[in-house]
């Protein structure tokens, strides 16, 4: 399937390209080898509008078409894991006001977020509810004019830095997933909130993660929609984001096939450069084969974005396959370097720590799988 954007598009996206590979990439290996913070990049970010474009112009933002947004992410991803998961978790929190807030929250919060100048956050995942946001534990109580919310999260990304948190948490604690509400929380300026140290993780070591706890007040007006509306706001936002995570394991996919067919010619073994030999040629082939085939379904579901039907079916289609066959590229990738690509010297090491989240976080491979067969039995 090929991407059909309009001429703004274009050359909204042929910049990105141009930053991601004069800006990002060059930065990308310090970053991971010094778990140093992808915000380093919010200021130029910013100056791009790159943070607001999946939000509308209404609202600061550059309102990118889905398929246009895709293809954004992938670029960056493609340079930076790191950066690309900062930015996509800042995503996830624009989006829950977007979809779950009224229109003084998104006028409050939203041009600042697009412009850059304010950090979001997606605060969902637990400790004992990670795949089943529905076993949440965090609760939030009537208390004056707004709520007493109390709980923890974990892995939530860009926490430390962030000026405004999309919180949920169970205002009726009998009522599973139905009891599920939504709240922005400003860390910076609201009392009892502990945040931890980041995570010390395995890849994407440039976009950070923390854990969460709450004892604080949040004022009635920072609920995003009716009490119960938190879980439908959740994973509608998490339609959106798989589809981005998608994009982000095609970037990096992309980026360890180009390297993978540069090394292949460049690379001799008996006078003739390995890309000579068939057993190669077919596992590049094979890379491509995936690639392209991820690819599809990612448009598939981005072109369904903002089109007002539903495409739960096909975000997760596209998370499992993408995510899937992307750590499958750069396993193939990195064998065909052979001893190099276990270096550090060589990022295919690198793609394959970054890539390897993607099959859990926002949703497990598993959870997709879920998913998509209860749309074909429904």
């Amino acid at each position: 399937m090929t991407l059909t954007l309009n001429d703004a598009e274009t050359a909204i996206v042929r910049e990105i390209e141009k930053f991601s590979e004069n800006v990002l990439k060059p930065q990308a290996a310090r970053l991971d080898e010094e778990s140093a913070f992808a915000t380093c990049h919010l200021p130029a970010m910013a100056e791009m509008g790159l943070m607001g474009m999946n939000l509308p112009e209404a609202h600061g933002g550059v309102a990118l078409s889905g398929p246009a947004l895709y293809r954004a992410v992938e670029l960056i991803a493609g340079a930076c894991g790191s950066t690309a998961s900062m930015l996509t978790a800042h995503f996830l929190a624009t989006d829950s006001l977007l979809i779950g807030g009224d229109e003084a929250q998104c006028a409050r919060l939203l041009p600042d977020a697009a412009a850059g100048t304010k950090l979001g956050a997606f605060a969902l995942t637990e400790p004992e509810a990670g795949s089943n946001p529905a076993d949440m534990r965090s609760f939030a109580v009537p208390e004056g004019d707004g709520y007493r919310l109390k709980g923890s999260k974990c892995f939530i990304s860009n926490a430390g830095a962030a000026d405004f948190l999309v919180v949920y948490a169970k205002t009726d604690r009998e009522a599973g997933a139905r009891g599920v509400s939504a709240f922005i929380v400003e860390p910076k300026v609201t009392e009892g909130i502990d945040i931890g140290p980041c995570e010390k993780t395995m890849g994407l070591r440039g976009g950070h993660v923390f854990s969460l706890s709450f004892d604080c007040f949040v004022p009635a007006e920072n609920r995003l929609g009716a009490e119960g509306s938190g879980f439908r706001t959740a994973m509608k936002v998490l339609d959106n984001g798989r589809i981005e995570v998608a994009a982000q394991a095609t970037g990096i996919a992309a980026a360890a096939l180009e390297a993978a067919i540069d090394y292949a010619k460049e690379r001799k073994v008996g006078g003739h450069p390995i890309a000579d030999f068939q057993g190669l040629q077919w596992m590049l082939a094979d890379m491509a084969t995936d690639l392209a085939a991820a690819r599809a379904l990612g448009h598939q579901a981005a072109t369904l974005r903002g089109s007002g039907q539903r495409y739960s079916q096909e975000s997760a289609l596209a998370k499992l396959y993408a995510s899937e066959a992307a750590w499958r590229i750069a396993d193939k990738a990195l064998q065909i370097h052979g001893g190099y690509g276990y270096t550090r010297d060589w990022p295919l090491e690198r793609y394959l720590r970054d890539l390897r989240i993607f099959r859990i976080y926002e949703g497990s491979s598993e959870i997709q799988r879920t998913i998509i067969a209860r749309a074909l039995l429904a």
